[in-house]
């Protein structure tokens, strides 16, 4: 199932096993698309979907909360690179990011929400891939990436898309409202360890 338009932004999923256990809810896959870029596995038995279902859910929820001191203006690929030296990086306490320090700047960025993927060591985002999700009153701005192994990230896999909040949080809902009916009706099994 998808839903949105992979050109712009689109949530796409896949049951492959549906559970009686609401905290393992599905087996399948769950990708992200940001202009016809995939961020995610995109295989039958990628991962478990409960952390995803509920983090939509509680993205929804949240709508409007997802803000950052540093500002929307930063370009993506500013954006990008000091997450990922500040958050996965040693770097210097003295090396800035936005005016803060590394310390400070991951403060700013975790409590926020604004890291959508990877959430909570989903394996569904094992292929390196981050989704970042800010907000103010006005706009949504997704910026994802796929990671390198020296800390940084693919310039080539950046891509960024500006949303008005009501067509974000739609396709979310729309997304979280087909995920649950599809689950409903899929039939369910006992997990199997």
């Amino acid at each position: 199932m998808i839903v949105g338009n992979p050109s712009v932004f689109a949530v796409e999923s896949e049951i492959t096993k549906a559970y009686e256990r609401l905290s393992f809810r599905a087996l399948g896959f769950f990708v992200i698309w940001i202009k016809e870029n995939c961020y995610g596995i995109r295989e039958p038995t990628a991962t478990m979907l409960a952390n995803l279902f509920d983090d939509a859910v509680h993205r929804i929820v949240r709508r409007g909360s997802h803000k950052v001191s540093f500002g929307l203006d930063a370009t993506a690929r500013d954006i990008a690179y000091a997450y990922r030296r500040a958050i996965y990086d040693e770097c210097e306490e003295s090396e800035l990011f936005f005016g803060m320090s590394a310390s400070d700047f991951a403060a700013a960025i975790r409590p926020s929400g604004s890291v959508w993927a990877p959430d909570g060591g989903d394996e569904a985002f094992d292929d390196g891939s981050y989704v970042l999700h800010f907000e103010d009153e006005n706009r949504v701005r997704l910026i994802a990436f796929t990671s390198t192994r020296d800390f940084l990230y693919d310039p080539d896999s950046l891509r960024e898309v500006w949303l008005s909040p009501s067509d974000f949080y739609a396709i979310l809902q729309n997304w979280r409202d087909q995920f649950e009916a599809e689950w409903n009706a899929f039939p369910k099994t006992p997990f199997d360890y």
